[in-house]
């Protein structure tokens, strides 16, 4: 799409026609290959959480995130329920089909329907998700929700912008770098610096070939191990 000009000269944004307000995301579950996403239910899933975060042993997974973390379950517990329970942010759980056990959790929030523009963050992979094919899929399947089912504009990822892990998973993903907002804001009486990645509705056909390529049983061995990189196939 292209800018356009006013009758005074002036340089203006492309035309967005028959605009309509994006529906808000549903509490219904995600199904992939390997894992499945669905709304957070501390009743549901708390004692999973627990547990599956409870393999970091030197909690160095909290360090990037505004709470945490907890001394036990009863903190825990408390602190989910008041906070994760609302409409924005909108919790997820993320369960490994194999086990049917909460290994994750994460979120939509800054939700604004009515210029299409959503946010995915406060992603906590346990230890028994890092670094696997369920942890890509499962922020597949909160992508295809945004751009497909609800039809949003723009995805959005923010991190602390120290934290490097993040930032380099918002890239491998497909999220382009937009740039650091200085001195964002304070968590944990710490200041914050926020790195800003997004995706956009016209970068989605070819990230979404390229997850579907990397997610295809061709594509891996008869190890389970990966033929070609999801970024090999991004780059093509």
């Amino acid at each position: 799409m292209k800018n356009e000009t006013n009758e005074l000269g002036q340089p203006v944004g492309f035309p967005v026609e028959n605009w309509q307000a994006c529906p808000w995301p549903p509490r219904s579950n995600s199904e992939g290959k390997g894992c499945r996403l669905e709304p957070y239910d501390p009743d549901k899933h708390n004692q999973d959480l627990y547990v599956a975060f409870a393999e970091d042993s030197n909690q160095a997974n909290w360090t990037y995130l505004p709470y945490g973390p907890f001394d036990d379950f009863e903190s825990f517990d408390t602190w989910s329920r008041s906070a994760c329970q609302g409409d924005d942010p909108l919790f997820h759980s993320i369960i490994d089909l194999s086990t049917e056990k909460v290994v994750g959790m994460a979120s939509y929030l800054r939700i604004t329907p009515e210029v299409g523009v959503i946010e995915v963050g406060h992603i906590h992979f346990s230890p028994l998700l890092q670094r696997t094919t369920l942890a890509t899929e499962a922020m597949f399947l909160m992508m295809k929700r945004v751009f497909d089912e609800l039809g949003y504009r723009r995805y959005e990822w923010k991190c602390d912008a120290l934290n490097a892990p993040s930032c380099k998973a918002a890239k491998r993903l497909g999220f382009s770098y937009e740039g650091i907002f200085r001195q964002a804001t304070l968590y944990k009486n710490r200041n914050r610096d926020t790195a800003w990645y997004a995706m956009i509705d016209q970068d989605w056909p070819r990230i979404k070939n390229a997850f579907e390529q990397w997610l295809d049983t061709s594509n891996y061995d008869e190890q389970g191990m990966q033929r070609k990189s999801l970024g090999d196939f991004m780059n093509v």
